[in-house]
């Protein structure tokens, strides 16, 4: 295996503190909540507590202000070392964060940020709604001005964190042009006609929140207006490609932590009174294996370098999203089969990491828009 160049001795000791961090807070609880569907609020604490959220945000708010995504990233890896899929910190830190950071007032800085670094203000963004997928034009929930504010109709879905979260950043309609007509909107926990549906029973992801929000005349003040109204859905483009790469981040972190897993079975497990890491077939499947996360690694890596310099493109980063998640969907099939029998019996990790690995295509925007996206940018 090629040695990651892109880590300094900071990223070191970084790495010790995240990887202690969950395997004491979170491996050993993990299978409670799945059963449970939720993290508890605690844990956001702890995790605040000893800074691994936010990174990014600066020391006037209670930050580090460490603008470098290979912390975010190693935090991402550590997660999907001990297949912790439960905490939507990525969500909150990597993809709300930038938001607020970017185009956020100061007063609305000041009001948020620092409960986001501390883990008792827990963030969550609401893009996808039932009839509109990874089609942002699409979207129909309306934001109309009133006064000194704006009343919110609509609903959204599939929302990680949606039950925790103390204030989502909800992207609505408040104009009906195509791209000038969106807007974002901070709804707050306990604002009249906010409601949160059921936590949503998914296949896999058992300890992530995911919920259904709905807006019955949430009347939001003109404070809560994130950055510009109607510029909107030019937010949304310029952050995706951050988005993506933490999926990108989180799919190789997984079909590394796959791979060693099948590793250890296939040098372990007799058939026939041979390992089964002995047959040409396992071989080759585990060379195949080992060679496409090399691959993956090292594109994620450099993708990571170009995002901290400021070069990442939209269509790179589709390229990361797609190609990574779709190789973790073939890498967790091939060794849950290597697993025989027993890789479909829950209590063996790869089973939980088969269908866990099934959303990452969808989420984030499916493998057939990053294809569509990518082919563009060729001029096709």
């Amino acid at each position: 295996m090629l040695e990651r160049t892109i880590f300094t001795g900071e990223h070191d000791l970084y790495r010790a503190a995240a990887r202690e961090f969950f395997e004491k807070e979170v491996a050993p609880f993990h299978d409670e909540w799945e059963a449970i569907g939720s993290v508890p609020r605690r844990l956001w604490e702890k995790a605040g507590a000893q800074g691994h959220l936010a990174h990014t945000v600066p020391e006037e708010y209670g930050g580090v202000g460490v603008d470098d995504f290979r912390f975010p990233a190693i935090l991402t890896e550590e997660q999907g070392r001990v297949l912790a899929s439960g905490p939507g910190f990525g969500v909150h830190s990597d993809i709300v964060v930038p938001y607020i950071t970017a185009i956020a007032s100061e007063e609305q800085k000041r009001r948020w940020l620092p409960g986001m670094v501390a883990g008792t203000t827990i963030g969550a963004i609401a893009m996808t709604e039932p009839g509109t997928g990874s089609d942002l034009t699409g979207i129909r929930t309306t934001a109309v001005e009133d006064g000194d504010g704006y009343v919110i109709n609509g609903s959204k879905t599939f929302i990680t964190n949606g039950q925790l979260a103390d204030f989502v950043i909800v992207v609505a309609r408040t104009s009906d042009d195509p791209h000038q007509g969106l807007s974002l909107l901070v709804v707050e926990r306990g604002m009249e006609g906010f409601e949160r549906g059921r936590n949503l029973d998914k296949i896999g992801l058992k300890a992530q929140d995911t919920s259904e929000l709905f807006f019955d005349d949430v009347r939001v003040p003109a404070e809560n207006v994130l950055g510009k109204v109607g510029d909107g859905f030019i937010y949304l483009v310029q952050n995706l490609p951050q988005e993506r790469l933490v999926i990108a981040v989180m799919a190789v972190a997984a079909v590394r932590r796959g791979f060693e897993i099948t590793m250890d079975y296939v040098k372990e497990r007799t058939a026939f009174g041979r390992r089964i890491g002995s047959f040409q077939n396992s071989r080759f499947a585990m060379a195949e294996m080992a060679t496409e996360l090399e691959i993956a690694q090292v594109f994620v890596d450099r993708c990571i370098m170009e995002l901290n310099a400021g070069r990442l493109t939209a269509d790179v980063a589709a390229m990361s999203k797609c190609w990574t998640t779709e190789l973790q969907v073939k890498v967790m099939d091939r060794c849950l089969q290597l697993h025989g029998g027993y890789g479909y019996m829950k209590e063996y990790p790869i089973s939980r990491m088969y269908v866990d690995s099934r959303v990452q295509t969808i989420y984030g925007g499916t493998t057939e828009i990053m294809k569509e996206l990518i082919g563009r940018s060729l001029g096709l």
